[in-house]
């Protein structure tokens, strides 16, 4: 069944493109030239982000406009060699608008520590994002990497790349963007919880439940279903009775 989408212009997309980029490199979600962009069109049009260019400090000439199979239709930069995990998330989840790609350092730090973002701590995070699954390692820029992202794509809202950074995506282009802030500050509260403070109070199945009706009441049916603490005790007595 096709979906009927509705997209905004090319001058709003390169213009939100541009105010993401800077609200990454102001918030320290990118250094240097790291991180890219996207923004869907049309059906098969998307305006990117050029390779080796500062987010902070792009203008609307660097941004280059492709289809979804990575042919550039506009613009006289070269796209990331990254933008192949953003046109395999466009081409998995037609809902998608909207892709963001960052180095944030918190998230990241989890990414490189094999630790994915999953335990039920903040009610913000399942509410709005939901759980935030590891993708194993893959080299970047190559083909391996669409293929690692692709089965997360219509289940979830974000990925944790291994030793890389985060991938987030959404229904427009803001909703992406925020969803790497939200990533991010799930990260630090479970930073603060397990490795500082030493001690965390994890949300029960029936509040997880709770909040999960309240998400799918917003339109969001994605986002997978953290488990509370009953059920990662279950998951313990199953694993226990295994080993025995």
């Amino acid at each position: 069944m096709e979906i009927s989408m509705e997209y905004i212009s090319d001058a709003q997309a390169k213009q939100m493109i541009l105010e993401v980029g800077r609200r990454m490199y102001q918030g320290g979600f990118v250094a240097a030239n790291d991180g890219n962009i996207s923004c869907k069109v049309g059906d098969n049009e998307i305006w990117a982000t050029p390779t080796g260019v500062s987010k902070g400090f792009m203008t609307e000439d660097m941004l280059v406009k492709l289809d979804l199979d990575g042919n550039v239709l506009e613009g006289t930069h070269k796209p990331s060699s990254e933008i192949k995990m953003h046109l395999r998330v466009f081409k998995e989840n037609p809902k998608v608008q909207g892709v963001v790609h960052a180095h944030p350092l918190t998230a990241t730090a989890f990414a490189c520590a094999g630790i994915s973002l999953e335990e039920p701590v903040l009610m913000e995070g399942v509410l709005s994002l939901g759980c935030v699954p590891l993708v194993h390692f893959v080299l970047p820029g190559t083909e391996e990497v669409p293929e690692a992202v692709a089965p997360y794509c219509r289940e979830y809202n974000a990925v944790l790349l291994a030793n890389h950074g985060a991938l987030t995506w959404g229904d427009n282009l803001m909703q992406a963007y925020y969803r790497m802030e939200t990533t991010e500050y799930y990260a630090k509260i479970l930073m603060m919880n397990n490795f500082i403070l030493g001690k965390k109070t994890l949300l029960s199945q029936g509040q997880i439940d709770d909040i999960i009706k309240i998400r799918a009441g917003w339109g969001i049916t994605t986002g997978g279903r953290p488990i509370g603490p009953e059920g990662a005790q279950n998951l313990e007595d199953i694993c226990v009775s295994k080993r025995q």
